[in-house]
């Protein structure tokens, strides 16, 4: 008997769909009419032991305890998931041979081959367990898959990596928030207060913004518009370019802070001639955009219509279990297997079925034009998200549904349009002993853009390029030309902070977080790893620093609370940055690679958080919010309240200890 495990019951049924009938549907499983077997979990069967399950005197928080440091991990079964377990231990008993068919990312990996370690397979039965990698539950591809089949074996150092990351955050998130909730205590703070590899940074990242904003003073700074016309009264712009004789008057990023001087400029050039120095076209192509990855998906239905990232997980999650209309979403790959060209006529006629909107869009693609989306060698356990060949109008799904439908169509589409042709004019002109510049871009060939002129939303007027930067079209010029410099316009604006962060720059600056960097080493890890979290956490991370108290939003802007701001400022500065996440995951990665052992991972970790552990008892957080004490209600009532808050704590207590591992 073949055993099929799937990550969950939705993939399941989809593999099931596919193999012999007719089938018997029973508690927990699908038996087949050859008598093989699909079973599934229900996500993570199994979870980190609790503090206590170690050791009982641990259920209570105290500084004396930490670090907590299991000599021997233990797995502990979880009580939604006991029932399905018992199941699958049944199954693997009667199973010949097995197929893991998790998600195909590193989680999904480690969850199916740690219910196989907790139920003892091993041996030849180990050995042999197959992996099949699904992303797209529609039939045919269901199929395909099932004719691809891989050792499970060769997926060992994805799993390792997976456990390690579990151990990893279990032991710094449930330390770390002990030591600084037992020391908030101290401050008069009832709270838990979690520290998190991830969540932290970027609390950190916001707490930095919101300080930068309000310790900020704006600056008057000016510019210079030279108003140009030829000979024959065709006019243009060109700004002024301050020479190295006005640095005194320029802050770090060259613009003039003096108004005096900018004035004298606007008076000396005006009526006075304009000789063209330099003359440059450049014609350039654009390439269409990438497929979607999810936190590409998330940023651009942030920016679009103001969806958080959990609004957009939650919604793809319909769209690809529920209706099968696009593929796996959690994936954190913008590119596409060439294999996956031949389905690409009927997706495109699906796309076309499903949304009348973009059935245009789909008689002017061209499937035969391959761009550099369809690269093997960057696709590793899944692909970027794209529609499936199921049919089905959109009028079925909720609006969110439609829009995000919409969304990774036209991106898909995108890449069987030629590319985006122009060309740039760039003109240096001489005023009066002055240099001026004017910039054009001139279309040749919409290419993929005509599929985005529509959603094209204009930016607002204070966000605009320099007048004189954004002109569609320059003269006919020749070098040396003499021209005619009619007026001048003084600019006065002032300088503005980075903005507040929003849903869709939080999650921008979480996948380019790099830019936050200053050591370059860790930059470049940063850059060559998925950022800050991945794309399967980064929206439940963001979503648990509201549900803790850190973060609020006001409309559409995010800022740290209190608690959040008084946090990042009791914790050691390496603690607030991604720095060690960036370590993290180089170091993870090569664990994938097999470049580097488990242990050589974890030893220099509790080494680390020992030392953090320490550093937190000498330190009390300033700044939390206190609660006040109620009123003694005496009798029957106070004992009542006092034991019903004691629970809520001790619950709030172990959730954070629970999370702690998925979460950080």
């Amino acid at each position: 008997m073949i055993l099929y495990i799937a990550e969950k019951p939705a993939l399941a049924r989809a593999i099931a769909a596919v193999l012999p009938k007719p089938q018997y549907k029973d508690n927990g499983f699908i038996r087949l009419a050859n008598g093989d077997v699909v079973s599934w979990c229900i996500g993570h069967l199994l979870e980190q032991a609790e503090p206590e399950d170690y050791n009982p005197d641990y259920k209570r928080w105290q500084t004396t305890h930490l670090p907590i440091v299991p000599q021997k991990w233990v797995l502990k079964v979880r009580k939604s998931a006991e029932q399905q377990l018992n199941v699958l231990k049944k199954l693997l008993k009667q199973a010949d041979s097995l197929v893991h068919a998790g998600d195909p990312d590193r989680e999904g990996q480690l969850l199916v081959d740690e219910v196989l370690a907790y139920c003892g397979v091993n041996g030849a039965r180990l050995a042999n367990t197959q992996r099949l990698l699904i992303s797209d539950l529609n039939p045919p591809a269901v199929k395909r898959a099932l004719t691809q089949l891989k050792p499970n074996k060769d997926f060992v150092p994805l799993s390792t990596s997976a456990l390690a990351r579990s151990r990893a955050d279990w032991l710094y998130g449930l330390n770390m928030t002990r030591a600084y909730t037992l020391q908030g205590q101290k401050a008069g703070y009832q709270g838990v207060l979690s520290v998190g590899r991830v969540q932290t940074p970027l609390l950190g990242l916001v707490v930095r913004r919101d300080l930068e904003i309000a310790n900020f003073v704006a600056k008057p700074f000016y510019q210079v518009v030279a108003e140009v016309e030829t000979a024959d009264k065709q006019g243009f712009t060109a700004l002024w370019q301050p020479s190295a004789a006005c640095a005194p008057w320029q802050d770090e990023e060259g613009r003039v802070l003096l108004k005096a001087l900018a004035e004298k400029v606007q008076q000396k050039i005006t009526g006075q001639p304009a000789v063209v120095s330099k003359l440059q076209h450049k014609d350039g192509k654009q390439a269409a955009p990438l497929p979607y990855n999810l936190s590409a998906l998330q940023i651009d239905a942030g920016k679009r219509y103001g969806m958080t990232a959990q609004q957009v997980l939650d919604s793809c999650q319909q769209l690809y279990e529920r209706h099968k209309l696009i593929t796996y979403p959690r994936s954190d790959s913008r590119y596409l297997p060439r294999e996956q060209l031949k389905q690409a006529v009927k997706v495109c006629g699906a796309i076309a079925a499903n949304d009348p909107d973009l059935a245009g869009a789909v008689q002017g693609a061209n499937t035969t034009l391959i761009s550099k989306a369809w690269n093997d060698s960057k696709v590793e356990a899944h692909h970027a998200i794209i529609p499936t060949e199921k049919r089905q109008p959109l009028s079925r799904l909720s609006v969110a549904e439609q829009r995000l439908y919409q969304l990774i169509a036209r991106q898909y589409l995108a890449q069987f349009y030629p590319p985006f042709c122009y060309n740039d004019a760039v003109v240096e002109l001489t005023i009066a002993g002055g240099n001026f510049i004017a910039k054009a871009r001139t279309e040749q060939a919409a290419g993929w853009k005509q599929l985005f002129r529509r959603d094209a939303e204009p930016k607002p007027l204070d966000e605009q390029t320099d007048p004189a930067l954004q002109q569609t079209a320059l003269p006919p010029l020749t070098h040396g030309q003499q021209l005619l410099c009619t007026a001048a316009q003084l600019l006065e604006k002032q300088t503005r902070p980075a903005p507040a962060f929003t849903d869709a720059s939080l999650l921008a600056a979480m996948t380019g977080i790099s830019r936050y960097v200053k050591d370059e080493a860790v930059r470049k890890i940063l850059r060559d790893t998925d950022g800050l979290g991945t794309d399967a956490t980064r929206a439940g991370i963001i979503e648990l620093l509201f549900k803790r108290g850190f973060l609020q939003r006001c409309g559409k802007v995010i800022n740290a609370t209190d608690t959040g701001k008084a946090l990042i400022a009791a914790l050691p500065e390496q603690a607030s940055l991604p720095d060690m996440t960036a370590r993290w995951e180089a170091a993870l990665n090569a664990i994938c690679q097999r470049e580097q052992s488990y242990q050589a991972f974890m030893q220099p970790l509790v080494t680390e958080l020992s030392q953090l552990v320490h550093q937190a008892a000498n330190v009390t957080p300033t700044g939390l919010p206190v609660q006040n004490t109620r009123r003694w209600r005496g009798g029957k009532a106070a004992v009542k309240a006092k034991s019903s808050t004691a629970r809520r704590k001790a619950g709030n207590r172990k959730a954070v200890n629970r999370t702690a591992a998925k979460r950080n």
